[in-house]
């Protein structure tokens, strides 16, 4: 690796409770829910917003009530000081997976010593794609852009996976999510939530968009979404749901003068641009970057963690990585199949649960990937001190 100023230490990563589509999280404002879990997170550990240099906060719908650089205004909401920055950044799917990828970025350069990274995504208060605009004719004119759920159905047929297997795969997601909720795997991730207002009085503190009546008969009997006769459906797709996530990044020296503990640290980061028609292919080739850049290869890494954008992008990725039989160190404790993908707060939800999983195995290294849209894809790796 690079020579750097300082280790970017992960003191701690947390998340909301995910609320599924119009469920309990819908009756807040995202600003409110993510200043909620930016509180939590520094609560836990005593420390004084006052010390936070720079907030970096990921969004993919940036309109509405996540305009206005929310990245600034979460912060402002939650109460921090004025002295605390903060900007909002757009990698789609990818989006709080960079902020961490900056926030560390920032930290190794010795230009930062505390950042919070993370995310929101209200999904049910402000709809995927209501921020859309038009292309450039010239960039149709290269690729022919489609909906993700098309390229989900592209990325199925060239790696010749079948219904069954998709749907295989996605009511595993559920039953491994069920048991970690029930084995209390994911308390220490989870900020509670004080929903009271005029309208709820209630702290919500359990993910709701698992289903754990889900059977593989019912999922075969799921319609496809996106093409007739084709093998995508709404059971084997990431749930549409709200959340938020941060991450606690310091210098070692932060940490030392701040009496901070940290649970991991950054070694490396990728990313990498592939064909925007098929789109959701990449996480390989950020992985690999991303482990060259740490020096390690696959069979250092004891948790994998890819974001269930749709399973066929999760089965892709175990096939062309030769993970096909490490199975039970791929998303062990469900993904966003199953708990959801608040799309600019899953790279940080992912990133608290890969922590989590690491001390749970008391296991070292770590790697989390995502594909994004129109081609792309990130990856972090990740080692438990």
């Amino acid at each position: 690796m690079p020579a750097r100023e300082s280790d970017a230490l992960i003191i701690d990563a947390v998340r909301s409770p995910i609320g599924k589509r119009n469920g309990t999280l819908s009756k807040i404002r995202g600003d409110e829910l993510a200043a909620q879990v930016l509180n939590g997170l520094l609560e836990r550990h005593d420390v004084d917003p006052a010390e936070v240099e720079d907030v970096q906060l990921g969004c993919v719908t940036q309109i509405d009530e996540q305009a206005w650089n929310i990245g600034r205004n979460v912060p402002l909401t939650a109460g921090w000081p004025e002295s605390v920055a903060g900007t909002t950044v757009d990698r789609q799917c990818g989006s709080s997976m960079q902020t961490s990828f900056n926030a560390a970025t920032a930290v190794w350069s010795g230009q930062l010593d505390l950042v919070v990274s993370g995310g929101v995504e209200m999904m049910s208060r402000v709809p995927m794609g209501s921020n859309n605009g038009s292309m450039s004719d010239r960039v149709h004119e290269r690729w022919q852009i489609v909906p993700q759920g098309i390229s989900a159905e592209v990325i199925a047929e060239r790696w010749n996976l079948s219904r069954e297997e998709l749907d295989r795969y996605s009511l595993q997601s559920h039953e491994r999510a069920a048991r970690a909720m029930d084995e209390g795997r994911f308390a220490r991730e989870i900020v509670p939530i004080d929903l009271t207002n005029p309208h709820v009085g209630v702290v919500f503190d359990t993910d709701e968009a698992v289903r754990r009546e889900s059977t593989l008969e019912r999922m075969a009997d799921l319609k496809p979404a996106f093409v007739e006769g084709g093998k995508v459906t709404a059971g084997n797709s990431s749930s549409i749901v709200d959340g938020a996530a941060g991450v606690l990044i310091a210098s070692e020296r932060k940490a030392k003068e701040l009496g901070l503990e940290p649970r991991a640290r950054f070694l490396s980061f990728g990313v990498v641009g592939v064909d925007p028609h098929v789109m959701l292919h990449g996480n390989p080739q950020a992985c690999e970057r991303a482990l060259a850049r740490a020096g390690l290869a696959w069979d250092d890494m004891d948790v994998i963690e890819v974001n269930e954008a749709f399973a066929s992008v999760v089965l892709q990725f175990v096939r062309d990585t030769g993970l096909e039989d490490r199975m039970e160190d791929v998303n062990p404790n469900g993904g966003g199949i199953s708990l959801g993908h608040p799309l600019g707060a899953t790279g940080a939800r992912i990133t608290a649960t890969l922590v989590n999983e690491l001390d749970r195995r008391q296991a070292r290294y770590g790697i989390a990937c995502m594909c994004i849209g129109f081609g792309q894809a990130i990856a972090a790796v990740i080692e438990r001190v």
